[in-house]
């Protein structure tokens, strides 16, 4: 019987210009569960969003089914929206609190990703990467209108986010499912990443370097191009034995 089983790492860094790192990550391969969270908002308002995000998920245990294990996902992370929500309708300038979302969960053969917002995951599958998520922003909005590539990223709300958890009272999560081949590779990240490095670039790094190093030289090459804003990166890969 083939035996399957994960090797992960994950890093957060503060970046080079903001003053609170808002970001926040779960690794947990035992529980086949992988998370990325941006926060957005005020003083601390983000990093408590995604902070919120993680405890709700840290305990998480997996159900008897893959339909069960996300209804029970979608519940905890309805209710973080749902208390988000609330406390920035208590504040005096109702201020956003809110964070992005990427999940990876895998069961058996399969995996499912979850997001809402413009952190990502992405798939490395025989030397070729590929983005599983499209981005929950109004340049990615602006494109299946119709509109010229150029034009949408010129936009100047192009990056803002058209969905995230706490950002609305109607709660929002797209979901994938995909099926697991042996090797593959999954990378979740907040824009930090992609905002100093191309796809182009992190593939050929993942086709050259060790997941557990890569994720340090991902790193690396983000700081040195000035790191403009948090930056969050997780890398698992799947090995049949």
């Amino acid at each position: 019987m083939t035996k399957a089983c994960w090797e992960s790492y994950g890093i957060t860094h503060i970046g080079k210009i903001r003053k609170i790192n808002q970001d926040a990550f779960i690794d947990l391969p035992d529980k086949h569960l992988w998370l990325v969270a941006d926060g957005m908002g005020g003083h601390k308002a983000g990093e408590y969003a995604s902070s919120a995000i993680v405890d709700a998920l840290k305990t998480f245990t997996p159900e008897k089914t893959i339909g069960s294990t996300v209804s029970e996902i979608y519940s905890k992370l309805e209710n973080v929206n749902q208390a988000l929500c609330h406390l920035a309708n208590e504040g005096e300038e109702h201020e956003i609190i809110g964070s992005t979302i990427a999940i990876l969960l895998s069961y058996q053969q399969y995996c499912i990703v979850l997001w809402s917002g413009d952190s990502r995951v992405y798939l490395f599958r025989k030397g070729k990467l590929n983005q599983i998520t499209n981005d929950h922003n109004y340049e990615s909005f602006l494109l299946a209108k119709g509109v010229n590539p150029e034009d949408a990223k010129a936009h100047p709300l192009a990056q803002s986010l058209t969905h995230a958890i706490g950002s609305d009272e109607e709660f929002f999560l797209e979901a994938q499912m995909l099926e697991i081949r042996p090797n593959d590779i999954f990378l979740l990240c907040s824009d930090g990443l992609n905002k100093e490095m191309t796809d182009t670039e992190i593939e050929s790094m993942l086709q050259t370097t060790e997941i557990k190093d890569a994720v340090d030289q991902l790193m690396d090459i983000t700081l040195l191009r000035g790191a403009r804003d948090n930056v969050t990166i997780v890398l698992t890969h799947f090995i049949s034995k």
